[in-house]
This record gives C-alpha cells, sequence and structure tokens, in this order.
C-alpha cells in the first residue's frame, strides 16, 4: 500500500485510469507498418484451431488496450507450435549447418572412421577416407604411416608391406593384361611387294604403247620388268617389239651374243616342238640377262626390213612362245598404230599401260591412241588400262596435276615416277643405281599393273 502524504495525497499524482504510462500509443497505427489481414506467412491456418490441436491457452482475451493485445500477440508467437520439425536435407541450407571443408587428412590426425557423423541437425556417412601416400622406395619414409602422424596406418592384412623398388599404381597385376594385340596396316611398299608376289593365274602380257616418240617407253618396260623381277625372282621377260630398230636390247641386258627376234624366227619351227628343260635351255640362247639376273631380254632387230617378216601369225607364235617359258611379259611396242605387229600385240595383251611425259603433244598421242584402240573394239582394254607419267626433269612440272586428272577418266589407275638422275644419259638402265624414292614408285607402278591378275 502506497504511503500517502499529511495530505492524504499520492505523491507522484493521481495514476491515469485504462491508460499506459509511456503514453498513449497513436490509434490504429502498428510499430511494425500494416500487417496484412487474413495472411500468414505460414500458409492458411483453419479457423478456430491451432495448427497442433486446441489450444491450451484457452480463449484470447480481448484486448482492452492495444498495447496489451500486442504483448499477447507477441507471446503467442513465441508458443505458437510451428509446422512439425522439417526434416533435414544437406541441400537445404535452412536445415544444416556449414560443414568445414573437406580435404587431406591433417598431418597430425589419423583418417576418420567410417561411422555416422553428424551434419546439421541428421547424421550422414562421411566422405571416403583420403587414399593412402603412394609407396617409397627402401630408405625412405614408411609407406604406412601417415606423414607426421603418431602411428602407422592400418594396412590390408592381404597386402604385405613392399620392400622392392616403386611400382606404379595404375600398373596392372597380370601379365596378359599388359599384352594388347594390334593388327598393325603393312606400308605402301609391302603391300606392292605382296601383290607382285602373287600367283597371276597364267601367264601375263603388259603393252607398253603411245605413239609418240620420247616419252619413256623403253624406260617404262624394261624398268616394270626389272621391278617385278626383283621381287618375283625369275620368270619376266622384257621385248623390243619395235618395228623401227628399238634400242630396248642396247640399253638392257649383257650382250653376250648379237642374237635377236629375227633369229629367233628363224629357229621358232625347232623350238616350238621342245618342252621343259630342252626348251628353256635352247631358248636361252636367243635371250639377253640382267646384270643382276632379275629378267631376261629379247632384243630387237636392227634391220628395218625385218618388220614385214612379223605377220599377225609370227606374232602369235611367238607370244604363245614367251609365255610357256615366263610368267611376265613386257612388250616395247612400235610407233605405228596401223601396223599388224602392233595391232597383234594390243590384242594379245592382258594389260595395256600408256606411257607418257607432262607435255601437251605427247599426252594428246596417248588420247588419241586410245580413241583408236575404242573404235577397233578394245574397249575393255582401254578401261583396264594404266597410264604411267613419267618426269623427264626435277621439279614441279605444270602440267602433271591437269594430266593426271585428265587420264585418271579415262583409264584405270594413273601412276606417277619421279625423276632420277640415273636415268638421264640415256645409257643402260641399272636398276640397283636408281634412288630409293624411285624404286618406291615403281614398286607402286608395277602393283597396280599386276593387281587385276593377282590371285
Amino acid at each position: 500500500m502506497r504511503g500517502q502524504d499529511p495530505r492524504g495525497l499520492d505523491p507522484r499524482g493521481p495514476e491515469p485510469r485504462g491508460l499506459d504510462p509511456r503514453g498513449p500509443e497513436p490509434r490504429g497505427l502498428d510499430p511494425r507498418g500494416p500487417e496484412p489481414r487474413g495472411l500468414d506467412p505460414r500458409g492458411p491456418e483453419p479457423r478456430g484451431l491451432e495448427p497442433r490441436g486446441l489450444d491450451s491457452r484457452g480463449p484470447e482475451p480481448r484486448p482492452g488496450n492495444r498495447l496489451e493485445a500486442r504483448r499477447q500477440s507477441r507471446i503467442g508467437e513465441g508458443f505458437q507450435a510451428r509446422p512439425d520439425a522439417e526434416p533435414h536435407s544437406f541441400f537445404n541450407p535452412a536445415t544444416r549447418s556449414v560443414p568445414p571443408p573437406i580435404g587431406r587428412v591433417a598431418p597430425e590426425q589419423a583418417p576418420p572412421s567410417r561411422g555416422a557423423a553428424s551434419v546439421g541437425s541428421a547424421s550422414v556417412l562421411p566422405p571416403p577416407p583420403v587414399a593412402p601416400p603412394p609407396l617409397t622406395a627402401p630408405g625412405g619414409p614408411s609407406p604406412l604411416t601417415a606423414p607426421g602422424g603418431p602411428s602407422p596406418l592400418t594396412a590390408p592384412a592381404a597386402v604385405p608391406p613392399m620392400t622392392g623398388p616403386p611400382r606404379s599404381a595404375a600398373a596392372p597385376t597380370s601379365p596378359a593384361a599388359r599384352i594388347e594385340w594390334r593388327q598393325t596396316r603393312p606400308e605402301p611398299e609391302d603391300r606392292a611387294a605382296s601383290v607382285l608376289r602373287r600367283k597371276l593365274g597364267k601367264p601375263r602380257v603388259l603393252a607398253f604403247a603411245n605413239p609418240k616418240g620420247g616419252v619413256h617407253k623403253t624406260t617404262a618396260t624394261v624398268l616394270a620388268a626389272a621391278t617385278i623381277g626383283s621381287v618375283r625372282g625369275r620368270g619376266v621377260l622384257a621385248w623390243d617389239d619395235n618395228e623401227l630398230r628399238g634400242t630396248l636390247g642396247l640399253r638392257a641386258g649383257s650382250a653376250r651374243h648379237a642374237r635377236t627376234i629375227r633369229h629367233l624366227v628363224s629357229d621358232l619351227l625347232q623350238i616350238e616342238n621342245m618342252h621343259g628343260n630342252e626348251l628353256m635351255q635352247f631358248f636361252d640362247g636367243y635371250l639377253r640377262h640382267a646384270s643382276d639376273g632379275s629378267y631376261d631380254v629379247l632384243a630387237g632387230e636392227e634391220n628395218p626390213r625385218f618388220a614385214q617378216r612379223l605377220d599377225q601369225g609370227t606374232v602369235r607364235r611367238v607370244m604363245d612362245l614367251l609365255r610357256r617359258t615366263h610368267d611376265v611379259v613386257c612388250v616395247d611396242t612400235g610407233n605405228n598404230v596401223e601396223s599388224v605387229n602392233w595391232q597383234t600385240v594390243m590384242r594379245s595383251a592382258d594389260q595395256l599401260v600408256v606411257t607418257t611425259v607432262p607435255r601437251e603433244d605427247a599426252a594428246f598421242t596417248a588420247d588419241w591412241m586410245l580413241d583408236v584402240l575404242n573404235e577397233t573394239g578394245m574397249e575393255d582394254l582401254v578401261a583396264n588400262a594404266v597410264t604411267l607419267i613419267s618426269c623427264p626433269s626435277p621439279g614441279k612440272l605444270p602440267l602433271l596435276d591437269d594430266l593426271a586428272k585428265h587420264f585418271a577418266t579415262r583409264t584405270r589407275a594413273v601412276a606417277v615416277v619421279p625423276y632420277d638422275p640415273a636415268l638421264e644419259v640415256g645409257s643402260s638402265i641399272e636398276y640397283g643405281v636408281l634412288q630409293p624414292e624411285t624404286k618406291q614408285a615403281w614398286l607402286r607402278a608395277a602393283a597396280v599393273m599386276i593387281e587385276p591378275f593377282a590371285e
């Protein structure tokens, strides 16, 4: 009970009834600002019901005073039950604490156990332990001890400590796992040589032709025979069938005798009746041989009048004899496409080789010859022909690419052989002195010629 002064009055004066000692509050204004009516951030709430059932606090008193109502409202918010506790989710930042960064094991700590660790308010498995450091060579720190740790780590029971030299952790454990069989592609030269070694089914005749002179026709005949013979070892012959004093016999083969096609034709009937070793030994007396023995040479006649004796029948008989004694016959043809000899060789040939150089006149003559063969019923021979372009000089030749593209539309294939200084002087042709690039080019070219017949 408050004390009274002598006059019976309270020294502090009368207390206003029903008023807040801190002064009147502005009517209808909430210090927090207007609150949206009927909206609750936690969603609509059923009328007359609290989220967790009946309110034990009883009915809410009527706010006789706004300050009291505000105080009661705050008290209610403090005891207002939130919805059931949200389940913990590692992906919800509101329900988890920030875990420490995961890194390497500190030097003074051992790896954590595989038990459950508390993250936020839920229990999850910790990350896998860090892999132990790689093994080291003898004399270094113990491979089973954490760097700077007080005690060694526990190693698997099945793996004893390593004492030998270091080994990569990724190395396969089985020798069979380190072996990987791969089928490598053969080099172009190996593939070309394998083509030339195959069986050809029957003896084959390759005719080298171009009515234009100076297009490396004789050179191509000799080098094709030398290339094929160097791979096959035997059974290859080069025949100089030029009607106007060919030079193949002078540039290829050793001149151990002076016999030519004229002598062979004179004894042709006698030779045709021979067989086996007798035939080979007798016929060898009319041939010349390359210095390395890789191919034989049947030289042409130097007397131009002899060409009249090479009629169609005689040429066929000579061709049949050559097929009996050799597997591959390379024929250097003449320049007269109207002669019976030239036409007979064309009809007996299995493969036509069009020789040319990257010059316009030589290419024009070769193109015209193909037209003549097509008109005389030898379309198949033309379609299966191979164009051989020989480079007469070093360096880039301006017409080479254009001629190669042109003859690729007219013949089955186009082969280009490079310039070689050993062939420039025009003397004897020795296959062994050619540059390696030249030999490889001729190897590929000869394989293209033989490939249709290789079994």
